[in-house]
């Protein structure tokens, strides 16, 4: 039985790293995302814009 035991904790230690890792790469891609989406932004026309036909 202790063989299990054993086996499982590394199994859930290796499973919390996995997701500990996994976290940090969403939040990561998250926060790109965000300043793209802020960098791209469309810009408001101007005041005196020229009426083109």
């Amino acid at each position: 039985m202790t063989k299990k035991t054993d086996w499982t904790g590394k199994a859930a230690m290796a499973g919390a790293a996995i997701g500990s890792a996994a976290l940090a790469a969403a939040l990561l891609y998250a926060s790109r995302r965000k300043e793209r989406a802020e960098k791209t932004e469309p810009k408001a026309p101007p005041a005196d814009a020229p009426e083109t036909d």
